[in-house]
């Protein structure tokens, strides 16, 4: 029932607002220019040339003849269209996207009830549309771009890594990857705390095996048999106490001392049961082998204009996606008590805190000083909001970009201490570290970039009340309903070039 309720939530919004920009906005703009045409020669059977100007593989023109073809032989009796290509519009491929962002709706609905199974049907349907709304998310379900195709394959394929289908899941791995080359990450991100999850869990079957087979001593004196019954039922009822219940619960939950030991003790595991490991998990290293060969042919990650889309470290990158995540999340991370509970948190050790936000500061200064990027696109390009957060915000004047620094810090603070609380050490700083790998590479500004590991983000984070997810949602549909006026309604031109111009993400 959850996933018709998402679905047709998403249905009742998303059709409407793709018929009005289709009316408003007939003809591929930005950079639909290059993806339209393309899926147009696929529809008409040439699958050999290729813009140069494409960065991305063709996994979305392939699920677009796909969704195209299932309806045709409707189309084609009712003569609405005598050949496959007649219905290859710009409208029809757009629409791919429509029905994509329905199916991230159900399979975020699912993700949540897998991760948290006690959240209910209800709560899960409203973070699921929650997230449906999410802005950036939001904007490009209706346009042609990769976004939306993108992420639906990236939740299907963790999805399925939790359900233990691990076939099915790297499946979807390949499919994310021919969607964007840099959905490599998550598919290692996926496949590594699988791995984890696995052989913790051999090892706990082989634990609860062995305490099955110890065999229990009885003493021979009856006298001694005795004492020894009534010595038992009292350590018995010691054991069964709430405050031995409790102990031990709370260190089931918290089995390691520090992250030094957590790593080091899952890799001798992971060693240990490295055969098992390589067979259960051998469809994601088919996934790499092959991704790494495509590397070797294509001589680079990025199919086309690799000029302008050359690997840089863009550090500052990293922390641009911590606040906008965080900003994003207000009511999980910029609140009072969300403050209170930092400060209290660093009151502990104070020591230990100290260093980790000294240290924070310190390199954000070092990322923001030498390692912020300011790529042509980003500074010559005023369709995008990026264009004017850089001008009117972080270069508007010399001290801003250092002024940000400890919202930079606080962010990701507040970010890693959440995640902490239903994560282990290890899986944070995977998810950490694959944020990293996925944004400091990219040179260009892009919030678009962000949508998945947002998401992840807020699969991850504890669950609010309903007031301050109804807050949110409003919030989300405002900026969703401004940017659509902008984009539909705001339109402007260039002196040097023809055309009609408008703004986007």
């Amino acid at each position: 029932m959850g996933r018709l309720v998402v679905a047709a939530a998403v249905a009742a919004w998303a059709f409407p607002v793709a018929a009005l920009v289709n009316s408003v906005v007939p003809e591929p703009y930005m950079d639909e220019i290059f993806h339209v045409p393309q899926a147009q020669q696929y529809c008409r059977g040439d699958f050999w040339k290729w813009d140069p100007m494409i960065t991305t593989p063709p996994g979305l023109y392939y699920v677009s003849l796909a969704y195209i073809a299932s309806f045709f032989p409707v189309a084609w009796m009712f003569r609405v269209a005598k050949t496959f290509d007649v219905l290859c519009s710009t409208a029809a491929f757009r629409s791919t996207n429509v029905i994509l962002a329905m199916v991230c709706t159900v399979l975020f609905h699912d993700l949540l009830l897998c991760i948290r199974p006690g959240i209910g049907e209800r709560k899960a349907a409203t973070y699921a549309i929650l997230v449906a709304l999410y802005p950036v998310h939001w904007f490009f379900t209706f346009l042609y771009y990769t976004d939306v195709a993108s992420l639906a394959a990236v939740l299907a394929m963790y999805l399925f890594c939790l359900k233990k289908r691990f076939w099915i899941s790297a499946t979807f791995g390949v499919f994310s990857i021919l969607f964007r080359q840099t959905n490599v990450i998550w598919v290692i991100f996926f496949a590594a705390n699988g791995a984890i999850t696995y052989v913790k869990d051999l090892y706990s079957k082989d634990n609860v095996s062995h305490e099955n087979s110890e065999p229990t001593h009885q003493s021979k004196k009856t006298s001694v048999m005795d004492n020894n019954i009534s010595a038992q039922g009292l350590r018995r009822r010691r054991i069964d106490s709430p405050i031995s219940k409790k102990v031990t619960v709370s260190e089931s939950a918290n089995p390691y001392n520090s992250l030094t030991e957590e790593v080091w003790d899952i890799s001798l595991k992971l060693w240990k049961s490295k055969c098992e490991i390589v067979i259960a998990f051998a469809p994601f290293v088919v996934v790499m082998v092959a991704f790494v060969a495509f590397i070797i042919w294509n001589g680079g990650i990025v199919l086309g204009a690799k000029e302008a889309h050359v690997v840089s470290p863009h550090f500052a990158q990293f922390l641009y996606f911590g606040l906008v995540s965080a900003a994003a999340l207000l009511p999980w991370h910029f609140t009072p008590n969300r403050v209170l509970d930092l400060f209290h948190l660093s009151g502990k050790n104070k020591t230990c805190s100290s260093l980790a936000v000294l240290m924070g500061l310190g390199l954000s200064f070092v990322a923001v000083h030498f390692f912020s990027i300011a790529h042509p696109y980003l500074l010559a390009d005023n369709r995008h909001y990026t264009f004017y957060i850089w001008r009117k915000v972080i270069q508007v004047n010399w001290m801003m970009k250092y002024m940000l620094i400890p919202l930079y810090v606080y962010s990701w603070l507040s970010i890693i201490n959440i995640l902490g609380k239903s994560q282990t050490r290890i899986w944070v700083l995977s998810f950490v570290l694959s944020v990293a790998l996925v944004l400091v590479p990219a040179p260009l500004v892009e919030f678009r970039y962000y949508t998945i590991p947002f998401v992840i983000l807020v699969l991850h984070s504890p669950a609010i009340g309903n007031g301050k997810l109804l807050a949110m949602g409003s919030l989300y549909a405002a900026v969703d309903l401004s940017t659509l006026v902008m984009f539909l309604f705001r339109p402007f031109h260039w002196e040097h070039e023809s055309g009609t111009q408008r703004f986007m993400w």
